[in-house]
């Protein structure tokens, strides 16, 4: 099914029922679809034709999930990017897509027309936001709201058709453009809807960034289901968010780590104060299982979900919570209807307990890169069962067909002629008390090829130093997985879905302490 369809489709069924909650703003299923249906109408008037990309740089809120389900009712093709995203990297992203028009916020003016500049191109620029058009841009999205509507759903658009281009840059910091359909997307987020036990008694709160896969499918599960969807614009004010977590009474909370880090970090909450909370998920980057626990200590009656996936395929796998407390380091088993295979070098599948790449098949996965066939063509594979994604990520299953996240290909540290997993000594940082936040890398050494570095961000009102950390890792790791270096941080540098990226790092301004 098309994804513009559900919205349509929920309009007809529950017109009244609260559908959006954003910008200060309430509304109804009925109100969303006639304002995505104008919008529409705006963007055809002006020319907008399918296949058409149009880059798509807002906040959360209610202009972007109109320009979302408008582009895709006229057969359009949205590409999502952080409204943070600078230009130089916006002009690479132009110059690929080749877009017929960039949205934006007034403040990124400058920006959008540098990349299109740099691009050379003549798209159009479009205000969102409801400010005064600045000198220069072409349109208002205001403006392009027609009133000559016809509320029957467009018809002879197919589900085969591409819906996103979700521009990523993974380790090597170029941006990729993740092609996915409407019915990889569709598929995907039916299967999270299953497996989440959504329905129109849920109101799902999300900050996570629509250009991020996590947050748009948020947008695309709730509304399939006639759910009240609360949009926020981030997490950076926590207790606005506990405020309107309680007020709108959420059902559904999706987070990342370092989310589930700042709650569990607030000393003052008290377990079970969110009593209308139905389940949280969390994606994005491995949850520490000490992490884990002290969230489900804070929040007893709520199901938590461990899941796993990438750009390329939304999302690939989920632990069901009844299985957390015995396996609390897998990221669960495929989406129903999905396969995953752990491949040696060569390619071949490897038994159970063995550690190789994580490949995956089924209908959520990627038709490509945008314009990148070599990358395509390296990421993406022929088998009897259709096309598998070689993920680049090392995991294990076990004998009951869990599997477990053990790293990036290119993050294992090699020391001492041994193979570090960062994320097995972050678990263990993550464990003691005193630690907020942990993230390891290995550092080039000329005796042992690398050793363990490990950046560490202590909770409130914890003193601990080096030597102590370094005694709590020898306690729990072999000692060729101790780390070498412990640096403290006032907070690690993240991306804007939520990872933490050490290379962002600014070493100068950090103080750093060999512990032996």
């Amino acid at each position: 099914m098309r994804l513009e369809t559900s919205l349509f489709a929920q309009a007809m069924q529950r017109p009244d029922k609260l559908a959006l909650v954003a910008d200060g703003q309430r509304l109804s299923y009925a109100q969303l679809a006639h304002r995505v249906r104008r919008l529409a109408a705006g963007f055809e008037a002006h020319g907008i034709q399918p296949g058409d990309r149009v880059l798509i740089l807002l906040d959360n809120g209610i202009d972007a999930v109109c320009c979302f389900f408008a582009l895709w009712a006229v057969g359009a093709i949205p590409c999502p990017l952080h409204p943070t995203v600078k230009a130089e990297k916006l002009g690479q992203i132009a110059a690929s897509t080749e877009p017929f028009a960039i949205i934006g916020l007034a403040r990124q003016r400058e920006a959008m027309q540098a990349a299109r500049q740099t691009a050379g191109l003549r798209c159009a620029l479009i205000v969102a936001g409801g400010q005064e058009r600045p000198p220069g841009t072409l349109l208002d999205l205001n403006e392009l709201l027609s009133d000559d509507v016809h509320d029957e759903a467009v018809g002879g658009r197919k589900e085969s058709e591409l819906a996103l281009v979700i521009h990523t840059s993974g380790s090597t910091g170029t941006p990729k453009g993740v092609m996915l359909t409407h019915a990889n997307v569709d598929f995907t987020c039916r299967a999270i809807v299953d497996y989440l036990g959504n329905s129109c008694e849920d109101v799902i709160l999300s900050v996570l960034p629509l250009s991020f896969g996590y947050g748009m499918t948020q947008m695309v599960t709730a509304f399939m289901v006639g759910a009240t969807l609360v949009l926020e614009k981030s997490f950076a004010y926590p207790r606005v968010i506990l405020k309107t977590l309680g007020e709108e009474k959420v059902t559904g909370l999706p987070l990342v780590p370092a989310m589930a880090g700042m709650l569990t970090g607030m000393s003052d909450l008290q377990p079970g104060f969110l009593p209308h909370l139905r389940y949280v998920t969390s994606a994005a980057a491995a949850l520490p299982p000490a992490v884990a626990d002290r969230l489900q200590s804070l929040l007893p009656s709520a199901k938590l979900f461990i899941m796993y996936g990438q750009t390329e395929c939304i999302r690939a796998t989920y632990l069901d919570p009844a299985e957390r407390a015995a396996r609390p380091l897998s990221v669960g088993k495929p989406l129903p209807g999905t396969g995953a295979d752990i491949l040696d070098e060569a390619g071949n599948p490897l038994p159970a307990g063995a550690v190789g790449e994580l490949a995956l098949r089924g209908p959520h996965v990627m038709v490509g890169y945008w314009q990148q066939e070599a990358l395509t063509a390296g990421a993406l594979e022929t088998t009897a069962d259709g096309p598998r994604y070689r993920t680049g990520d090392l995991f294990r299953a076990d004998q009951d067909g869990f599997l477990y996240f053990i790293a990036r290909k290119d993050d294992i540290i090699k020391t001492r002629g041994e193979k570090v997993s960062p994320q097995e000594v972050e678990r263990v940082l993550h464990a003691h008390d005193g630690v907020l936040e942990a993230a390891v890398e290995g550092v080039d050494d000329a005796l042992f090829g690398q050793v363990i570095k490990a950046h560490v961000v202590l909770r409130t009102g914890f003193a601990l130093s080096p030597r102590e950390l370094l005694r709590h890792c020898a306690d729990h790791l072999e000692d060729y997985m101790i780390p070498k270096f412990i640096e403290f941080h006032e907070a690690l540098p993240r991306t804007t879905s939520g990872k933490i990226r050490l290379s962002l790092l600014n070493e100068t301004a950090s103080a750093q302490e060999q512990v032996a």
